[in-house]
């Protein structure tokens, strides 16, 4: 996957939490680290792009709610996983 992949995830996700929150800096703490789990989704060989966008949507989320870090990765990784076998369902039938 190219670094372009993961910047657009990136973008997507922090677009749209920059509309439901106006009053976020642009350069906020938590755009830096939506940009590191997508980068470690990425080195753990996850490469669909539109499954990366659903992942980072889903951190963000998690981590207004959680306001913790490794339990909104973990969240997020749980949305991932569903997304994931959702997927693999539709396949079968």
């Amino acid at each position: 996957m190219t670094s372009r992949a993961i910047e657009g995830a990136c973008a997507f996700a922090w677009r749209n939490y920059l509309l439901r929150h106006s009053s976020i800096s642009e350069n906020d703490s938590r755009r830096s680290a939506l940009y590191r789990y997508v980068t470690n989704l990425r080195d753990i060989g996850q490469y669909d792009f539109g499954l990366l966008q659903v992942a980072a949507v889903a951190y963000l989320k998690k981590l207004d709610e959680l306001h913790d870090d490794r339990g909104a990765r973990l969240a997020a990784d749980q949305a991932l996983t569903e997304c994931i076998e959702s997927g693999r369902a539709q396949a079968d039938t």
